[in-house]
């Protein structure tokens, strides 16, 4: 189209310079016969309003032919500023077309278009048809490098399918299918999916697991419970029969003490179990500034009454403040609870020392016992409901908090004030750490003289020998 519109220009400019040649002949056309001039050209005179004044066109091997009336009115209103424009003439085709006005000599000239238009008929046909074998090609192609790229999502899907058909529901849920590793490449999105997709089983299988050791360890609770609930029951069954029966092998004094006995018993199960079952639910607990020092000092006295037959220490720090957020009534239950499980599982003349610190951010209990220690097979289920040692450490009476719930409401208090526990055991020294989180700091010296004075006017309770050391000795002789 370029080439064809410099070659119009180049006409309509000789033809101009044609017919300057007579300037006074306003209709002259006889540029036309010159030598060169190519067939199909179109050639007319133009006033200055741009009508038509005269036309013809080239014929091969022939003078030029004028216009008809109709294809003269095709080339009307062309403006003559030397611009090519498409004009369609009836009986001879597609023009390009251009009028110049030089001097008031103005002359239209057209060149045909029929071999550029067949040209790009061509050339769109061609391109088409490339296209289509691109097109093809490429659709071939991509269908290939698609269901190639695909096979790995179809094996993951495979793979998830066959989980899905897994007895997940019931059972032990372990070896699930997962998707090979070939298939899990982090570089591409099916690998992603497949990644995915063997974290998703792994993690059904873990939650399978851990929810069947829940079961397990619901029914061992189940059991258990039943059995120490069971055992006090039947004792006062039988003592109460005994006494209907109005028998004499046996007091009913005597009866009615272990009827008592074993009444106290179940009672202080149901109390256990009750309160676990509230610590599990998270029921709120009470909250109000618990000075442990005291707390744990009473608690050594106590322990001290009950068992006469150890030695029982007790250590603070002077310089600190074990001060923290709690309800007094279960973290006393808490220190009872271990300084129990102390003097029960060991024999008499052990020492046992509780000791209260603090850190910037907690107050530590510890009480620890120069005993024969925690069995090592014992010691990882040690904060379990029912966990009994053996027979080294047998229970010490129907009340002496033998039914393995102990330990178990220590850990329960222990969380639900958002601290922690922890036990170290080997044969000689056993220590149970309860770290729980304090409040803030008062000046250093206060805190100690203010336990001490509260301590000493409770009513009932014998004075501590505060000293300056902090360790002081605790027994029937101090």
């Amino acid at each position: 189209m370029g080439d064809l519109d410099d070659r119009v220009g180049d006409a309509v400019e000789r033809n101009v310079g044609g017919a300057a040649l007579h300037p006074e002949l306003t209709r002259d056309l006889t540029f036309l016969h010159e030598r060169g001039q190519p067939a199909g050209m179109l050639a007319a005179r133009t006033d200055a309003e741009g009508d038509i004044l005269s036309a013809a066109v080239v014929s091969q091997d022939a003078s030029p032919q004028p216009l008809t009336s109709a294809q003269t009115a095709a080339l009307q209103g062309i403006a003559p500023d030397g611009a090519p424009r498409t004009r369609t003439v009836p009986g001879l085709g597609t023009y390009r077309v251009a009028a110049l006005d030089a001097g008031g000599i103005r002359v239209l000239t057209g060149l045909p278009m029929d071999d550029v238009r067949d040209m790009i008929d061509g050339l769109v046909e061609v391109e088409i048809a490339a296209a289509a074998v691109g097109l093809t090609a490429a659709g071939i192609v991509c269908a290939v490098v698609i269901r190639r790229q695909l096979r790995p999502l179809g094996r993951v899907a495979a793979t998830a399918a066959e989980v899905s058909h897994a007895p997940l529901g019931r059972g032990q849920v372990t070896g699930l299918t997962r998707v090979p590793e070939r298939d899990t490449d982090p570089g591409s999105e099916a690998g992603q999916v497949g990644a995915a997709l063997n974290r998703m089983i792994d993690h059904v299988e873990a939650s399978r697991a851990e929810t069947m050791r829940g079961e397990e360890r619901m029914r061992r609770f189940l059991a258990d419970a039943s059995h120490e609930l069971r055992t006090p029951l039947a004792s006062i069954a039988g003592y109460a029969e005994l006494m209907n029966r109005g028998t004499d092998r046996i007091e009913s004094g005597l009866a009615w003490r272990r009827v008592n006995a074993e009444s106290a018993r179940l009672r202080s199960l149901v109390e256990d179990l009750l309160l676990l079952a509230r610590l599990d639910e998270g029921r709120p607990l009470q909250s109000a500034e618990v000075d442990l020092a005291a707390l744990v000092a009473e608690a050594v006295w106590d322990a001290r009454a009950a068992g006469t037959d150890h030695v029982w220490r007790l250590e603070l720090d002077p310089d600190g403040s074990a001060l923290v957020p709690g309800d007094e009534a279960r973290l006393r239950q808490v220190v009872a609870n271990l300084l129990a499980n102390a003097r029960i599982h060991t024999p008499a003349g052990t020492t046992v020392t509780a000791t209260v610190r603090t850190t910037p951010t907690t107050s530590v209990i510890q009480v620890r016992d120069d005993g024969p220690g925690i069995p090592p097979d014992l010691l990882p289920t040690v904060f379990e409901r029912f966990t009994r040692a053996d027979a080294s450490r047998t229970r010490a009476g129907v009340l002496a908090g033998g039914s393995g719930l102990g330990l178990a409401i220590v850990a329960a208090i222990t969380t639900a004030h958002g601290g922690r526990i922890d036990v170290q055991s080997t044969p000689g020294h056993t220590e149970f750490t309860v770290e729980l989180p304090g409040t803030e700091l008062p000046p250093a010296g206060a805190p100690l003289r203010a336990r001490t004075a509260r301590v000493q006017e409770r009513g009932g309770r014998p004075r501590i020998p505060w000293a300056p050391s902090r360790r002081r000795e605790v027994s029937r002789r101090g």
